[in-house]
């Protein structure tokens, strides 16, 4: 069966197939719900949020986009423990149907463990591609009310969010010379696998039945089913969204109880209480240590244990902004007064460790295998990095990455002089010499197919995103949209002609005909339209497509 009923909500409209849904159209409708279920949510009206859901829930086009989602991403590949894939057009079209409340029954998650930065292992749970497909559609319903009632300083697991803007935000409660100088560095104990059940079915405004399901349907392990009594599985797509929301409302406690006071001894007083929360990671300020020891962190440690957490003694200290402390890979420290933030010694290490390994494991490659293996490393971590104080940094690192490349062409040539050597394997262009590359043909001619530098990524100040801003909210729309243009020009490393095809492109790639995006990977290629040469902005994957028909040039 290859054909599918489409329907807005319950309404029933002409059978289509999969390669015939109109995409944009089941964005732009989901989108729609989602507006309105924030600005129900906003009013206060909590029945018409709960109606909006079942109506976004029952609609064909978010179901459409639910299954799309879990068989376009990485985890497509992954199945569950009925070994079931969803890699046909018949298969997904199938899926749509497939996806009823009335009936469903969730399978046991697939328990499997990866290893942690420090050894320790770190459980997984995996679900079926139907159940997936499921949480991805009732997520969409969810994450409207999540965004609209999360903490403002929260930035992980959310949309148009990211580590650069929980570090800028570090920046802006702790840059002045008035600002706090003691932070309290919190880190909550196996905060996935311990969140209160009964919390969550009381607390979390989505359908109950549901939650109930996928929070009590067990794991298999070692083909053992278990069962589950606490926590929200990681690896669910919805667990980040029920962790959030179990976790927002402490900002606003701590708003609510540390206020700017007036006492008889100092008059005002400002206690500087500042949360900046990353998912389970947070830290909050203070003008003492006192203050962070005796209250704030005694408050925190009662929010969190009437949700059936506690904060991790291992990990939770509190330290002097001119020591330092290290949050979400960065080093954030005050030097003689000013704050810097640098990446962490800690990252620099694991990413070094990284490059000796790949050298190391390929002793006897091709070089240009060689550096195809290095340069998506180097590039990936320089670009994590390139908002902040990293210039030093990156200098060391391309001096280190040097020393092991010479060594692994000096172990490759044993018998030959250095001179030889350097000539083989480096080359010098626009007046930098030792650049490690080699000589390459395509259809423009010769070409130097080099190793990155880490030093050629320019340092860009990030813009952070306003603490109130809702992705979901209408009247924050055309905010996000000047972040995305913003965004876009950035990783075109302002050469304005991308900028102007993606403009004309309507923003789309013109081979597959999807949204190119600032977190697309995307590639300029030039192609013959009509005798003539055509630069066009195409996603990555669509470069590798030779068939010209199917390229809608514009």
């Amino acid at each position: 069966m290859n054909e599918i009923r489409k329907s807005c909500a319950s309404a029933d409209r002409k059978p289509a197939k999969w390669e015939s849904i109109n995409w944009n159209k089941c964005e732009q409708s989901v989108k729609k719900l989602q507006a309105r279920i924030v600005k129900a949510q906003k009013e206060g009206r909590h029945n018409r949020v709960k109606a909006l859901q079942w109506t976004l829930t029952h609609s064909f086009y978010a179901k459409a986009l639910a299954v799309k989602q879990v068989t376009s991403n990485h985890g497509r590949y992954t199945a569950g423990v009925d070994h079931v894939l969803w890699s046909t057009p018949n298969a997904k079209a199938n899926a749509i149907v497939d996806l009823k409340r009335r009936g469903y029954k969730p399978l046991p998650l697939k328990r499997i463990h990866i290893k942690k930065s420090n050894g320790k292992l770190r459980p997984l749970g995996i679900p079926t591609m139907k159940d997936r497909a499921m949480q991805a559609l009732y997520l969409m319903a969810l994450e409207p009310v999540a965004e609209t009632t999360a903490d403002r300083d929260s930035y992980g697991f959310r949309k148009g969010r990211s580590t650069k803007d929980a570090y800028s935000q570090c920046y802006c409660d702790l840059s002045r010379d008035m600002s706090p100088k003691w932070i309290l560095e919190g880190d909550i104990k196996g905060c996935f696998d311990h969140i209160s059940h009964e919390w969550l079915l009381n607390n979390i405004p989505m359908d109950k039945v549901m939650l109930n399901k996928w929070l009590k349907c067990g794991f298999i392990f070692n083909k053992q089913l278990f069962p589950t009594e606490e926590g929200t599985p990681q690896g669910g797509i919805i667990s980040p969204t029920l962790a959030n929301m179990t976790l927002d409302g402490l900002q606003d406690l701590l708003t609510e109880n540390f206020k700017l006071m007036r006492t008889k001894e100092t008059g005002y007083f400002n206690p500087m209480v500042n949360l900046v929360r990353y998912a389970d990671d947070f830290i909050i300020t203070g003008v003492s240590r006192e203050l962070l020891e005796s209250k704030v962190k005694p408050l925190v440690c009662e929010f969190l244990t009437a949700r059936g957490l506690t904060l991790s003694e291992e990990k939770t200290k509190i330290t002097h902004i001119d020591e330092g402390f290290d949050f979400l890979g960065f080093n954030i420290r005050k030097h003689n007064g000013v704050l810097l933030i640098k990446p962490s010694k800690k990252s620099v290490k694991t990413f070094l460790d990284k490059i000796r390994c790949v050298v190391d494991r390929n002793k006897a490659i091709k070089q240009e295998s060689l550096i195809a293996l290095l340069n998506p490393i180097i590039e990936g971590w320089g670009n994590y990095y390139r908002h902040c104080v990293a210039g030093k940094v990156f200098k060391n690192a391309d001096n280190q990455i040097f020393h092991k490349l010479w060594r692994w062409a000096l172990r490759r040539h044993k018998k030959k002089v250095k001179g030889w050597i350097m000539e083989r394997y480096y080359h010098t262009r626009k007046g930098r010499s030792w650049i490690f590359g080699t000589t390459k043909k395509n259809q423009d001619g010769e070409f130097l197919y080099s190793l990155k530098h880490l030093s050629d990524i320019p340092i860009t100040r990030h813009v952070k995103i306003r603490s109130e801003a809702n992705p979901y909210d209408t009247q924050w729309e055309l905010y996000f949209e000047k972040r995305r243009t913003q965004k876009m020009f950035e990783n075109s490393k302002g050469q304005a002609y991308i900028q102007r095809l993606w403009e004309k492109q309507m923003r789309c790639c013109p081979v597959c005909g999807k949204h190119i995006t600032d977190v697309s990977t995307w590639r300029v290629k030039t192609v013959f339209a009509n005798g003539n040469k055509v630069k066009i902005l195409v996603h990555d994957k669509c470069s590798k497509i030779t068939n010209r028909n199917n390229w809608n040039l514009l």
